[in-house]
């Protein structure tokens, strides 16, 4: 990302973990008035059409490997288990969506070792830990899965006030406890499973052994499932995929690995770059909202003059 030199492309390099950076975010986006008059958005889950594209994928994995062409217009409409690798829970929420729209999909969400969705699952304990376990699987490095209020709202008959206030306390204590009665609706559509960093490599040698095939880490984290836990004869499998192993070359290695690297891969270590560093500092939080609200601030001006000097 830090090679791209392109004019309309400025990217930020951040010493800290995805929630870190979610928090100034957050708090940007939380002021209205710089979100509509600079037309701010975002791309990652936060924004309901990232959950809205990944609903495709569910479909689609559904439509090849149900064996749907098979059964009768009247008959029953066989099972597909998905198994997702999950940090901030979008993809697992657009899994549940496509349940709700009539997929009898049996969802399996996979952590590593930052489990709170896990925890929330099996114990109602919807609450951080301490700090971010820095991980093999560093895109799922996530203690506030901000997707969780979606499943709320949908598992609580979109009761709104509810889900506010859950979200309110968690915000503010960083922690809440799921009602018994609320963790079993989430445990009916919801099962999840943690896997260690030595969980990741030892999947990692196995899928190459049994397949010839190198998973990136986070993949693992799902699959890890597969060798794990035997699933009911008749069952069809399968596992979100998320990223090129050529991304984690040194997880490669440490999994006693090797992977050959695309040209394009390897062309970018010769590349320039261009990238602003977000440093840490006692008030970092917001440090680096003054720095991306100024940054939003200065190019929403500029290209309002240069439409301005071309009308």
């Amino acid at each position: 990302m830090t090679t791209c030199l392109e004019d309309n492309v400025h990217v930020f390099s951040a010493d800290g973990s995805s929630d870190d950076i979610d928090r100034p975010l957050r708090r940007l986006f939380a002021d209205q008035e710089l979100v509509s008059s600079h037309s701010l958005m975002s791309l990652n889950s936060v924004n309901w059409s990232r959950v809205m594209v990944q609903l495709a994928h569910f479909i689609y994995a559904y439509l090849e490997l149900s064996g749907i062409e098979h059964t009768e217009a009247d008959g029953d409409l066989p099972e597909l288990e998905v198994v997702v690798p999950t940090g901030g829970a979008g993809n697992i929420a657009a899994g549940y969506i496509v349940k709700l729209m009539g997929l009898p999909l049996k969802l399996v969400a996979m952590v590593n070792s930052n489990d709170i969705v896990h925890r929330t699952v099996t114990m109602g304990d919807f609450s951080m830990a301490s700090k971010v376990t820095q991980t093999l699987a560093p895109a799922i490095d996530i203690q506030d899965p901000y997707n969780m209020e979606r499943l709320f709202w949908l598992l609580l008959g979109r009761d709104g006030a509810t889900v506010k206030n859950m979200m309110e306390e968690f915000q503010q204590s960083h922690r809440h406890s799921l009602p018994e009665n609320q963790r079993r609706l989430l445990s009916h559509v919801l099962s999840t499973g943690t896997v260690t960093d030595e969980g990741i490599l030892e999947t990692m040698r196995r899928c190459w052994e049994e397949n010839q095939y190198v998973l990136c880490p986070h993949t693992a984290v799902a699959v890890w499932h597969h060798y794990h836990c035997p699933h009911s004869p008749g069952l069809n499998r399968c596992y979100i995929a998320t990223a090129s192993p050529a991304k984690f070359q040194a997880t490669v290695q440490r999994a006693g690995l090797t992977f050959e690297l695309p040209d394009a891969v390897l062309a970018l270590d010769k590349l320039a770059t261009r990238y602003q560093s977000l440093e840490r500092s006692s008030n970092w939080c917001k440090d680096w909202e003054d720095i991306l609200r100024e940054k939003i601030q200065s190019l929403s001006s500029a290209r309002k003059t240069r439409q301005s000097y071309n009308s």
